[in-house]
C-alpha cells in the first residue's frame, strides 16, 4: 500500500524559503501537488462522525476546511447530508469531485472561505478534520470560535505531531501541534458540552457543541414589561366596563392569523382570497394596520404586550373588527376603541389573581407563551375556533429583516444562528423563545386544534415536529 510518506520520500522536495507566503497562496500551492491528496483525513474519519452525531437524513453540514473533498462525498452519500464543502483554496478538490457540484448540487456545493473570518454559511452539523493544526497560532481561538459559531454540533480531528509533507514547498505545515489536553481545554474555555472525545496515536478526536437550547433562552428571558406596570395596568383597565371573553362551544369555522413575519408579503393574494371566501381574519399586533393598508379588513385585532408604544396598533378603527385587548396593556391601547366591540382577556399570570378576583366573580385566563401569537391561538380555541391558518408568523428573520413594515423597535436586534431539526434559521432573541414557547404550545394543545402555517421557522417546527431550538449565542 502507498502511504503519503512513502510518496513523499519520492517527491522532489525543496530549498526552505525564509519568505512564508500567505496561507491560501501556500495550499493552493499544495493542493497543486498530487501527493499531497493522496490522504485525505475526512474520508477515512467520515464512519465515525456518523456514528457519534447520527445526523438525520438531510440535515445541513459544514465540511470545515474540506480540501480535496472525499470526505465531504462520503457524508452526502453515507450519511445522505446536504453538505456545503468550505475552503479558502480554490483549487482543493479532486477533478472528480469538482463536476459534482452541478451533477449533485442538491447534496453538495462549495463556498470559498476563510475560516479565520466569520462564514458566510451556517448549518446544523460541522466536520472539521486536519485543520486546527494548520492554523496559525494567533489565530487558532478565532477559527475555534468560527466553526462553533457556525454549526451547532462540530466534529474535529486535530492532529498532535507534526507533518512530514510541508517540505514538498520547503514550508512547515502544522503550526499549531498540541496535545489532545491542551485541545481539551480550549473547549472547556468556551463552556462547549463535550457529547465525546477521544485521544489516539497522532491525533484526537472531539464531537462538542457551543451552543445553548432554545429553553435556555426561555428562561434567561425576562418580560419587558415590569410587574408592578402590568399590576397597575390591570387593575385601571378591568374597571373601565369592557366586556369578558368566555368561553364557547367548538365550531368548524376556519380563521386566519396574520403576523407581521417577512412571508406574509408573499401570500397576499392568499389572505385576499380567504377574506372573500369569508374566512374569519385575525390580526395581531402591527399586521392590523398593514391589512388595512393592503384593503383588507380584519375580523378581528389582538393584542397582549404591555408597553405603551403598542398603542399605535389599534388604531385607526374600523367598522365590523372586534378588538380583543389584555386586561395587562397600557391604557392608552384602549383609547377610542369602542366598547361594545372591544372584549377585555386575562393572562394566566399569577400575579393577577387577586387584582381580578376584587372585580370579577368569574374570568377565564388564556394561557400560552410569551408573545401575542402565543396567546391569539389559545385565546380564539377557547372563543370556540380550532382551524387556523398562519401567515407571517414566521419567528425568524428573512435576510435580516424583521417585520414585513417598519417597526422601529426591532432594529438593530442581534441576529442569532437557530438549528431546528437540522436546519439553520437566522432570529432576534424574542423569535428563539417564541419558536420554543411554540413547540411547547403543540404539546398543550396538539389535539385540540388543526394548524396550517405559511413560511417561516414555525412552519419548519410543525413539518418537522421538532422538540426544540438550539442558539449560538454571541
Amino acid at each position: 500500500m502507498t502511504t503519503a510518506s512513502s510518496m513523499f520520500s519520492e517527491a522532489p522536495q525543496v530549498k526552505v524559503s525564509n519568505v512564508r507566503p500567505l496561507e491560501k497562496d501556500l495550499y493552493k500551492m499544495m493542493w497543486d501537488r498530487p501527493e499531497y491528496r493522496i490522504t485525505a483525513p475526512g474520508e477515512h474519519i467520515a464512519h465515525e462522525f456518523l456514528k457519534q452525531a447520527r445526523p438525520p437524513k438531510g440535515a445541513s453540514v459544514l465540511d470545515l476546511g474540506c480540501g480535496t473533498g472525499r470526505g465531504s462525498l462520503n457524508l452526502a452519500f453515507f450519511g445522505g447530508l446536504d453538505v456545503t464543502m468550505v475552503d479558502f483554496a480554490d483549487n482543493c478538490l479532486d477533478e472528480d469531485i469538482r463536476p459534482m457540484l452541478e451533477t449533485q448540487k442538491h447534496a453538495l456545493r462549495f463556498v470559498e472561505a476563510d475560516l479565520s473570518q466569520p462564514l458566510p454559511v451556517k448549518a446544523a452539523y460541522g466536520f472539521c478534520t486536519d485543520v486546527m493544526e494548520h492554523i496559525r497560532p494567533h489565530h487558532v481561538d478565532k477559527v475555534l470560535d468560527n466553526c462553533l459559531s457556525s454549526c451547532q454540533h462540530v466534529f474535529f480531528q486535530i492532529a498532535t505531531e507534526d507533518d512530514v509533507m510541508g517540505r514538498l514547498v520547503g514550508h512547515k505545515l502544522h503550526l499549531s501541534v498540541h496535545p489532545y489536553e491542551w485541545w481539551l481545554k480550549k473547549f472547556i474555555d468556551r463552556d462547549c458540552i463535550i457529547h465525546w472525545s477521544k485521544e489516539e496515536k497522532g491525533y484526537c478526536l472531539f464531537y462538542v457543541t457551543a451552543w445553548m437550547s432554545g429553553q435556555d433562552v426561555v428562561d434567561r428571558g425576562a418580560i419587558n414589561t415590569n410587574e408592578e406596570t402590568i399590576k397597575a395596568n390591570v387593575e385601571h383597565n378591568i374597571k373601565q366596563g369592557y366586556l369578558q371573553i368566555e368561553p364557547h362551544p367548538t365550531n368548524d369555522q376556519e380563521v386566519m392569523i396574520v403576523g407581521g413575519g417577512p412571508s406574509v408579503k408573499e401570500h397576499l393574494e392568499t389572505i385576499r382570497q380567504k377574506r372573500a371566501d369569508g374566512v374569519k381574519l385575525i390580526t395581531i399586533n402591527g399586521a392590523y394596520k398593514w391589512c388595512l393598508d393592503n384593503g383588507i379588513t380584519p375580523s378581528a385585532m389582538v393584542m397582549v404586550d404591555a408597553r405603551p408604544f403598542n398603542a399605535r396598533f389599534t388604531q385607526p378603527v374600523v367598522d365590523h373588527c372586534k378588538y380583543f385587548i389584555a386586561s395587562q396593556c397600557d391604557p392608552t391601547t384602549f383609547e377610542g376603541l369602542p366598547k361594545d366591540r372591544t372584549y377585555i382577556w386575562h393572562t394566566s399570570a399569577e400575579l393577577l389573581n387577586d387584582i381580578l378576583a376584587k372585580q370579577y366573580r368569574t374570568w377565564y385566563p388564556v394561557p400560552g407563551g410569551s408573545t401575542v401569537l402565543l396567546r391569539a391561538i389559545p385565546l380564539f380555541r377557547t372563543l370556540g375556533f380550532k382551524q387556523f391558518h398562519l401567515f407571517g408568523c414566521d419567528s425568524c428573520l428573512d435576510n435580516e429583516i424583521h417585520h414585513a413594515y417598519e417597526q422601529i423597535e426591532n432594529d438593530g436586534q442581534i441576529s442569532i444562528p437557530v438549528n431546528v431539526g437540522g436546519k439553520i434559521f437566522n432570529c432576534n432573541p424574542w423569535m428563539i423563545s417564541q419558536a420554543q414557547e411554540f413547540i411547547d404550545l403543540i404539546r398543550m394543545l396538539g389535539d385540540e386544534i388543526e394548524l396550517n402555517i405559511y413560511g417561516g421557522l414555525l412552519r419548519h417546527i410543525l413539518e418537522t415536529g421538532a422538540s426544540n431550538a438550539d442558539i449560538k449565542e454571541n
